[in-house]
């Protein structure tokens, strides 16, 4: 590194220093997806406070599956924190020790039926990063073969097969507001136009 990049990293380091100072941490609430803490902390105008973190188990995965024609596939389910009824792109948890696309294939298949032989990273994400940890890893997957879906004990889902450009339609429209969902679904939409 030359003397003009290190100057450079020093003066970004101190300005996007962390003004926060953590002066004390108790665990609140934990089960197997999520841990709840509470800190203490000295806040950036120096008052003391207290901040909570969820912290997430597992990273969320969403997997956009585009088959030849062009369509896509939709799952539709009911939200109980929100308690509203939506549809996503198939997505779940992958839990510590699985690799991202491993879950991504896995959660494809669960949801869907769908494999699929062809797989590209579309981006990642933290989804609440003033209140948790959560990230999150979404995929396109192409050249698609249909099998039997298996979903879990706590999915009641619905599938529906339509052209991307309506699916494109529903993010516009505010049909569809999950987050991975509506980031998978214009990352796609802006790659389409390269």
């Amino acid at each position: 590194m030359r003397e003009g990049q290190v100057l450079t990293k020093a003066i970004m380091s101190e300005k996007y220093s962390n003004p926060w100072q953590t002066t004390g941490s108790r665990d609140i609430y934990s089960n197997p997806w999520i841990a709840v803490r509470e800190d203490a902390v000295i806040r950036p105008d120096g008052a003391a406070g207290i901040y909570g973190v969820v912290h997430y188990k597992n990273k969320a995965i969403g997997v956009l599956p585009v088959d030849a024609a062009g369509y896509i596939y939709l799952v539709g389910q009911h939200r109980y924190p929100l308690n509203i009824y939506s549809w996503e792109i198939p997505e779940g948890g992958c839990p510590v020790g699985e690799e991202p696309l491993e879950g991504a294939k896995r959660e494809l298949l669960e949801e869907t039926g769908l494999q699929a032989d062809s797989w590209q990273i579309l981006g990642t994400a933290q989804l609440s990063n003033s209140v948790s940890d959560e990230e999150a890893i979404y995929y396109l997957a192409t050249d698609l073969h249909q099998g039997e879906a298996q979903p879990e004990g706590t999915e009641e889902l619905r599938i529906k097969h339509i052209p991307f450009e309506q699916a494109l339609q529903m993010v516009l429209d505010g049909e569809i507001t999950d987050a991975i969902s509506v980031m998978g679904i214009l990352r796609y939409a802006l790659l389409r136009q390269q």
